[in-house]
This record gives structure tokens, C-alpha cells and sequence, in this order.
């Protein structure tokens, strides 16, 4: 397999590349590794949350419906994984003797740099749900159905919960209110 580059990520999809682990490979990996990272906030950890929920669809290849029920299967297996990261990252920074303060960069002194951060941060902070509809919803670009069926919830709860974590983005990052 050829090595895999960005412009392979923006390249039309074609329907054979659904139906092989090689296929969904380059047409979802950098997709999904990028929900991750939002998730966690950790490259090297997304890019393993990733490759395991690859491991893990190549185990159960043989028990899938159809192939085409695979790119559901990786995003609902990066996000599940991603929670139990932060369950535990949460458990661990609850301990005192093991809290350790992160320094920003020299990097983030640019002002396009600290305004993103702020609002990663800001999404860092909404209540996990929030978090992830809006991570799927608006970065990995899936529709209302999707993100449902990813989360295992009802369309009306991503409307929900995704205007309430808009919402909060907005009051935290005193952007415009809506009445």
C-alpha cells in the first residue's frame, strides 16, 4: 500500500474502497485519527486509539453484516475508546501526587495559536456528550443520522445536545448570543 497523504484523504471516495480494510484504511484514518486527538487532546494517543480500532475491526471482519457497516463500526469504536481515555485521564489527574502541569510552547505565543486553543479548551470543558456530537457533528462532518447512530442516540438528543454545547461555546468564548 502506498503511504498515505493528505491529499489521499480529500480524494473522491470510491465504492470499492468501502468494502476492504486496506480501502477504509485510507479513506477514514486521518479523518478519525482527527476525532480522536479532538477527543483527547493527544496525537500520539489518537493515532493509537485509531490503529486499535483497526486491530479490532480486522478480528471481527467476518461478523459484520455487510462491509459497509465497517466505517460505522471505526467511528463508534475511536469514540468509545477515546471516553475511556478521558475516564481515565480524569481518574489520574484526580490524584494529586500524580498531577503533572503541562507548559505551553513557545509555539503558542501566535495569536492564531491562542485563539485556538482557547476554544479547544472551551470544548474541552463542555460535558462529554456536548463534546462529541459537536466533534462529529462539525469537524468529522457526519449528518444528524450518523452522529446518532455513532453515539447510540436519538437524532433529537444530537440536536439537543449540540445546540446546548454551541451554547456554551458561545458564553464562554463571549461570541454572539442568539435571543
Amino acid at each position: 500500500m502506498e503511504a498515505l497523504s493528505s491529499t489521499d484523504a480529500s480524494r473522491p471516495r470510491d465504492v470499492a474502497d468501502e468494502l476492504s480494510l486496506d480501502g477504509l484504511f485510507a479513506v477514514h484514518y486521518l479523518r478519525l485519527v482527527r476525532v480522536a486527538w479532538l477527543l483527547v487532546r493527544d496525537t500520539g494517543r489518537a493515532e493509537e486509539l485509531v490503529q486499535d480500532a483497526f486491530v479490532d475491526l480486522h478480528r471481527r471482519w467476518s461478523r459484520l453484516r455487510t462491509p459497509a457497516d465497517a466505517a460505522g463500526y471505526l467511528h463508534v469504536s475511536v469514540v468509545n475508546r477515546s471516553r475511556s481515555v478521558l475516564r481515565h485521564q480524569k481518574v489520574v489527574s484526580s490524584s494529586p501526587a500524580e498531577r503533572v502541569d503541562v507548559e505551553k510552547s513557545a509555539e503558542d505565543e501566535a495569536l492564531r495559536v491562542f485563539e485556538r486553543e482557547q476554544v479547544l479548551d472551551a470544548l474541552a470543558r463542555l460535558p462529554g456528550r456536548q463534546r462529541e456530537v459537536l466533534v462529529l457533528r462539525y469537524y468529522a462532518q457526519l449528518s444528524e443520522a450518523e452522529t446518532a447512530h455513532v453515539l447510540g442516540i436519538g437524532r433529537g438528543s444530537v440536536k439537543s445536545h449540540g445546540s446546548r454545547g454551541i451554547r456554551a461555546l458561545r458564553t464562554v468564548l463571549g461570541g454572539p448570543h442568539e435571543g
